[in-house]
Parts: structure tokens; C-alpha cells; sequence
């Protein structure tokens, strides 16, 4: 069986590597630029540390501070103001000291004698990049980029409450259920998932020092529920790579399934509701999303925006023209988006605003609404068309991919 898996990995890479777009570049474990170490015909045996042999020097270790932290602290380990704004002077193209972040880690590398000279400071700007402040001969800064490592791994989630308690329990990174949700954005109702639906994921993750980054590309995917099965099928054409069902149909769809990522549905689309604060029954054309103010709100399709405003009892709302066949509402927000008003432009998946409570609300949720040539109808039911599915000009090839992924996806 191991020999099998290990053949059939083998094999996805060639194909992937052939007939999809290279994964990302990571960059290596050295420096964008020479600087000068000791590390310089070292032993191999030497520990090294960002590229620095560490066995010439003490470490001295912090978070970087607000309010002129560098001049504050490295005259304390020798270094002058002159050397430090030299430094910063003879790299302002490598590194603009001013986009420090607060709270970010540091490492001083200092010489072993009385007067514990900082030889380099080490600023880890974000998990994949850091800044190498040198005080030797060179005044200089240079990049460096840790190594990212990737793994092949296979999940299966079944459902027993919801896809994020699943992934809790398999003890696997949020961003899988981000990059699952994302997928199948156009194609299930993450809201009326059942105990027993399952999902299975082909994909790679991402780890720097034995820490995991979250995940990177999804292989394959497929989801077993509603008494059918979804494959999710990676494949590119016309330059962009997408995801196709078993058909070869695109798993994107013209609207979002719904407008937040993770929710409840606390009400639903009706002609007779009893309205929870006038008290007397009315329709209710839409569907009531459960979740904390602040929560973001997304564009369900791209559109136009022709309403940004207090509306009364639904409070601050945002409506969105798509076509000439469907419209939205998004109704009770907190607040709208950065640049949100009428005659603005989104794409699907913009956030156009923030769940709140105003208007005539119980408590902060998103009343969603979807209208049909004018007409409102229920968004839970609404079948958005497809975009372009795989071209017969490309058919061989995405069966051939196909083949690989479905395979894979059972063999676990």
C-alpha cells in the first residue's frame, strides 16, 4: 500500500508540474545579498543561525518597542548613531526602517568579551523574511528568506456538527477549511451541512522551523453529502487555473452561496413571519445570517453598487445591481467597507461592508436578500449558471488530470 501511495504521489507531481502553473518560488535559506560573516569557509559543522555561525557570539534576544527603539537600544551594545544611520542610508532600498512592526522579534549577535559588541541584529520582519542589520566592516542590511518546507498530506473530514469543529478535530490548519469554503464556495451550502457529509482534500502545507504556515495548493478535494459527490478538480486553461467537477464544469458559479464565510441561519425566506420586534406577521423576503458585529460581508457576485445608506427599520444597507436579471441587499450593518457608495464597482468576494445591528434588530446578524427580475426570491434556493467549462480543446488533458485525482482522492 505505502509503495502504491508513494507511486501514485510520484506521479500527481510529474502531471501537476506539467499541466498546471509551478507552485510559488519560496527562495533559499541564504541571504539576497553577500554580507560579510565569519561563516566564510567555516567548517560545515558550524551552527548557523539566519546564515551567522553562532559560536563566535551571545544572543541577546526581544520584540521591537515603539518610539525610536533602535536608537535607544543599540548604542546600549556599541553602536553608534553614526553607524546605525549609515546603515540605514547605505540600504534604504533593501529596507525602510519605518515599517518595523511593533512587537516583532529581534536577535542581537554580540562578541564574547567585556564589551559584548552587537556584531549584527537579526529583525524577523514576517515568518518567511527577516533583516540582517551587519556592524562589521560592511554597514549594511540584507534580506534573507527562511526556508519553506512543503509536504503532501491527505485529510478526510466527516462532519459530525460543522466543517471548523471537524477540523479541530483532526487537528488540522484553519486555512484548509478557509481554502475548502473557498472552493465550494459556488457549489455547497457550508450553512446546511448534515452529520455524515465528508470531505476529502489532496494538498500541501507549508512550514518554516518545524511550524506550520497554514495550507498552500489544494491538489484535489471532494465532498460526499446530500446524497451526491463533488470533485473538485484543479486544472488551467486560458491561464488561469480552476477547479472543475468530474464533468469538466466549472465549480464557480456566478454568485457566492452565501455572503459570510462561517455563519448560522437564525430565519429564514418566508411570506409570513411574525416580526420578532413589531410582533404581527409580514413577509420576509431573505435570509437572517446569525453572527458577531464586525463579522465581513461579501459581494455574493460582481455588480454595482446602487444603494450605501440608513434605510429605517433595515438600518445601514447596501444594495448591488448584477445583471440585468439579479440584484442583492445586504441589510442591519454596522458599518460599510472603505470606499462603499452608489456607482461603485465590486467583484465577487469583495467585502462591501460589516454585520451590525441596526435598524429594527434583535441582535447583530446580516438579513440577506436576492432579487429575479425585480422579484425577491429565496437565496437558499437559487441556482447560479456556471462559468465556462473545460474546452473540448483541452478534454484530453483534463481527463488525464482527472484520472489522477480521482484516483488518489479514493485511495484514502
Amino acid at each position: 500500500m505505502a509503495n502504491r501511495i508513494l507511486s501514485i504521489v510520484f506521479f500527481i507531481v510529474i502531471l501537476f508540474t506539467a499541466a498546471c502553473r509551478p507552485p510559488s518560488t519560496t527562495g533559499d535559506c541564504s541571504p539576497d545579498a553577500s554580507y560579510d560573516t565569519a561563516s566564510a569557509g567555516s567548517p560545515a559543522d558550524i551552527p548557523l543561525m539566519y546564515g551567522i555561525p553562532i559560536d563566535s557570539f551571545d544572543l541577546v534576544s526581544g520584540e521591537i518597542k515603539r518610539n525610536g527603539f533602535l536608537s535607544t537600544l543599540l548604542p546600549k551594545y556599541g553602536i553608534t548613531i553614526q553607524e546605525l544611520e549609515m546603515v540605514l542610508k547605505n540600504s534604504a532600498d533593501v529596507f525602510d526602517v519605518r515599517k518595523m512592526r511593533f512587537g516583532s522579534n529581534y536577535t542581537l549577535f554580540c562578541d564574547r568579551d567585556s564589551n559584548a559588541r552587537a556584531r549584527y541584529m537579526v529583525y524577523e520582519h514576517d515568518p518567511t523574511t527577516c533583516y540582517i542589520f551587519s556592524f562589521r566592516d560592511s554597514l549594511n542590511i540584507t534580506r534573507y528568506r527562511k526556508e519553506i518546507n512543503k509536504e503532501i498530506r491527505f485529510s478526510t473530514l466527516t462532519i459530525e456538527t460543522s466543517l471548523w469543529d471537524a477540523m479541530l478535530k483532526n487537528g488540522l490548519h484553519p486555512s484548509l477549511v478557509t481554502g475548502l469554503s473557498e472552493i465550494y464556495a459556488w457549489s455547497i451550502d457550508f450553512f446546511g451541512l448534515q452529520k455524515g457529509d465528508t470531505f476529502r482534500v489532496i494538498y500541501e502545507e507549508m512550514f518554516i522551523d518545524g511550524k506550520s504556515l497554514g495550507t498552500g495548493r489544494i491538489f484535489g478535494a471532494s465532498f460526499s453529502g446530500y446524497g451526491t459527490s463533488v470533485y473538485a478538480i484543479p486544472f488551467e486553461q486560458g491561464g488561469r487555473e480552476g477547479f472543475f467537477d468530474a464533468d469538466g464544469n466549472s465549480l464557480r458559479k456566478a454568485f457566492l452561496k452565501a455572503p459570510l464565510q462561517f455563519s448560522r441561519v437564525t430565519s429564514r425566506f418566508s411570506s409570513s413571519r411574525l416580526h420578532p420586534i413589531l410582533r404581527i406577521r409580514r413577509p420576509h423576503y431573505g435570509v437572517d445570517y446569525a453572527a458577531p458585529v464586525g463579522t465581513p460581508v461579501h459581494a455574493v457576485g460582481d455588480g454595482r453598487v446602487t444603494r450605501a445608506s440608513h434605510e429605517g427599520g433595515s438600518g445601514k444597507m447596501i444594495s448591488i445591481v448584477h445583471n440585468s436579471v439579479y440584484s442583492t441587499s445586504y441589510l442591519h450593518l454596522s458599518r460599510f467597507a472603505s470606499g462603499i457608495a452608489p456607482g461603485v464597482y465590486v467583484k465577487q468576494g469583495d467585502i462591501i461592508g460589516y454585520v451590525g445591528s441596526t435598524g429594527l434588530s434583535t441582535g447583530p446578524h446580516l438579513d440577506f436578500r436576492f432579487y429575479k427580475n425585480g422579484s425577491p426570491v429565496d437565496p437558499l434556493r437559487v441556482e447560479a449558471p456556471p462559468v465556462e467549462p473545460v474546452a473540448d480543446s483541452n478534454r484530453i488533458r483534463f481527463d488525464r488530470q482527472k484520472s489522477v485525482v480521482v484516483s488518489l482522492l479514493e485511495s484514502f
